[in-house]
């Protein structure tokens, strides 16, 4: 019997992620020399421990890329297909957009591939290039087990970096070479993660938040039916035991839809809570001006799903969840193009009833570049594009309307200049001018 062959696959098997030293000085050389020895060590051992064919690439970095042509496209494409992810973690690489942009597109990838059934794919696999403790680590990140133990002690005091640079280590930096080569192969082979449509470079969220900001918030209320309150023809298999089981792209994924944004949302490195629109008070503790009850102190986004409005009551709260929206609250209304109900007489007297009850939340969704969010999002995929931007969006709204809430105690006046003193009788100068007697500061 003839046993057929298997499918070649000759994409790379790592994608090499570090923050790009800048040069101190003239003269100083290539400060990334090192990490290029690094990439190369890697790549011959894994040709040695794969079938990999010759000129097939063995991994990827960019460092011939950085000033030609195309080379965003390029990083894209390799982000899409290669196998395994290997950031160099430093302090340096969580203060790098660069690196955050590569990390949320990978890691968006892998959150694909699971919620297409894919399960648990580990295919991030960082190493140390210096020492970090674990309290620098973004929020985005540390679900990520970075085991600094794993090839010994000197590796978790020195990194990949210092033992590269000590002659003394030269064993150990072999050793340790060869067992992330090691790992990078296994994890290839033992939980293979699929190839994705390439996600435009310049346009992918960073997964790291700027320097200094302190922890983002976001609040997710979820208004959906539940399989026990759709009417009875409505196709039950969208939806759970609670909105928050709602899975309008079941044909696409396994799992529920907030679920999935949840793990987005905090692959930004936001702390994200979730709540269900049925709940009581979700809503309006979120959106209203009641001055009775406090202030929220973070944007929020509400998904919505357009067959939630067959329920009356359900539809009065939205409504005024809707009269009553802040700027920061924006939607997100996901369908199904391949769910027929959706279509014909009824779909459309469903957006009509959504218009109606959402007007505002609407309309200023239709105002943003993220328009699509509000006009109907009819892929998965479409759904893990916009949302990034939906956040992002919200975030701005909230930092230019929320009111802002000084410490406790009383009042830092800015201290002011003053200008020159020229001796003890000089008066001083009239708040807000300056004196003509001597230079201005």
């Amino acid at each position: 019997m003839d046993i057929p062959e298997r499918a070649s696959d000759n994409r790379p098997y790592f994608f090499l992620s570090y923050a790009h030293t800048p040069a101190w000085g003239p003269g100083g050389g290539d400060p990334d020399h090192w990490v290029h020895v690094l990439f190369t060590d890697l790549c011959d051992h894994i040709m040695a421990l794969t079938d990999l064919p010759a000129g097939a690439p063995a991994g990827f970095m960019d460092r011939e890329m950085r000033s030609g042509d195309g080379w965003p496209e390029k990083l894209s494409e390799n982000l899409a297909t290669c196998r395994v992810f290997v950031p160099l973690f430093s302090p340096r690489y969580f203060t790098s957009e660069s690196c955050g942009r590569e990390w949320f597109a990978f890691n968006e990838r892998i959150l694909r591939a699971r919620a297409a059934g894919s399960g648990v794919v580990p295919a991030i696999v960082p190493a140390l290039w210096t020492h970090i403790d674990y309290a620098q680590l973004p929020d985005s990140v540390r679900h990520i087990h970075v085991d600094q133990g794993a090839f010994g002690d000197r590796y978790a005091a020195n990194g990949i970096y210092g033992l590269i640079k000590l002659n003394r280590l030269h064993d150990e930096y072999e050793e340790t070479v060869l067992g992330l080569a090691q790992r990078i192969v296994r994890v290839a082979q033992e939980s293979p993660l699929p190839s994705s449509r390439p996600r435009p470079y310049e346009s992918t969220p960073s997964a790291f938040k700027p320097r200094g900001e302190g922890p983002r918030r976001i609040h997710l209320t979820v208004a959906a039916p539940t399989r026990h309150s759709i009417p009875e023809h409505r196709d039950a298999r969208p939806y759970g035991e609670d909105a928050q089981d709602w899975n309008p792209y079941h044909s696409e994924s396994t799992r529920p839809l907030p679920s999935l944004a949840e793990e987005l949302i905090r692959s930004l490195d936001y702390r994200i809570t979730v709540s269900s629109f049925d709940d009581e008070d979700t809503g309006e503790t979120l959106v209203t001006d009641d001055s009775d009850k406090a202030a929220p102190s973070h944007p929020g986004i509400l998904l919505v799903d357009r067959w939630a409005l067959t329920d009356e009551e359900r539809t009065r709260r939205l409504k005024a969840f809707d009269a009553n929206a802040r700027p920061w609250v924006s939607a997100i209304v996901p369908w199904n193009r391949s769910d027929i109900q959706c279509h014909g007489e009824e779909g459309r007297k469903l957006a009509a009833d959504l218009e109606r009850t959402l007007p505002l939340i609407l309309d200023r969704g239709r105002r943003t570049d993220c328009r699509v969010a509000v006009n109907g999002v009819p892929t998965l995929k479409a759904f893990t594009d916009v949302l990034p931007a939906v956040v992002a969006h919200a975030t701005r709204q909230y930092l230019k309307h929320a009111e802002a809430h000084p410490p406790p105690g009383p009042p830092i006046h800015r201290p002011r200049l003053m200008g020159p003193i020229t001796g003890p009788t000089h008066p001083p100068l009239p708040e807000g001018g300056s004196d003509h007697g001597g230079e201005e500061a």
